[in-house]
């Protein structure tokens, strides 16, 4: 396939993941606390079947693993927040089906298949253990999220979250520089602040508007913020 096409959709599922961590830092600032909004957790589940693709088509086991790893999670959160009941009948099985198709058209293919994505020549052994490190490091912070927010029976981002994305968004930029992959390089990029400043919301540090020459600015942002759910 075409490179462009390709990287189109990458840069595609990486613009809807930043998007989806964008909202939900923008309400964060706005709420004073960490808040993980349903738009997020839908997003991420568009997004992640995008990125799913994106590395089928570039023959990048690292890449598929880490939405392997997430995806039911996301359909999990969904549930916390009670949004999974309001989606349509068709569209759940969809979700909750693509995965299981692709798998078996993996299995089953031949231009793409887990063979191919295990013996793509133009990625190092050393290379590969760096992105899949790297991929299960980003995507734990998923499975730790998980496990909090089953204890909790809630939808939460707790500190530890984002600690987790710090560190494995670190590994991955070295990762993308060497397999010289303009998506991950450029949506780790932008996240790492993100990720810092849900942080530094988590300690107690006054959001980034919340300054008395300001007011009018965070009225505004305030009022849209109140939108996002």
């Amino acid at each position: 396939m075409n490179d462009y096409l390709v990287f189109g959709l990458g840069f595609m599922a990486q613009s809807l993941f930043f998007g989806r961590t964008f909202l939900q830092w923008f309400k964060s600032e706005n709420e004073g606390v960490v808040f993980s909004p349903v738009l997020y957790w839908k997003i991420s589940l568009v997004a992640s079947l995008l990125m799913l693709f994106y590395g089928i088509l570039r023959n990048d086991f690292a890449i598929l693993l880490g939405q392997a790893v997430v995806y039911y999670i996301y359909v999990r959160n969904l549930h916390f927040k009670r949004a999974w009941r309001t989606l349509s009948p068709f569209l759940r099985i969809f979700v909750l089906g693509a995965p299981i198709v692709t798998a078996i058209g993996l299995l089953l293919g031949e231009t793409y298949s887990f063979r191919t994505l295990l013996g793509n020549r133009e990625v190092a052994p050393w290379l590969l253990a760096l992105g899949v490190a790297g991929q299960l490091t980003f995507t734990f912070r998923f499975v730790y999220q998980w496990f909090h927010s089953e204890r909790v029976q809630e939808s939460q981002l707790p500190p530890g979250f984002w600690i987790i994305s710090i560190t494995g968004a670190l590994i991955i930029l070295v990762y993308a520089f060497f397999r010289r992959d303009p998506v991950l390089l450029l949506s780790n990029s932008l996240g790492l602040f993100i990720y810092l400043r849900n942080v530094l919301i988590h300690a107690g540090f006054r959001g980034l508007l919340d300054r008395p020459g300001l007011r009018g600015i965070r009225q505004l942002s305030r009022n849209i913020s109140n939108r996002i759910r």
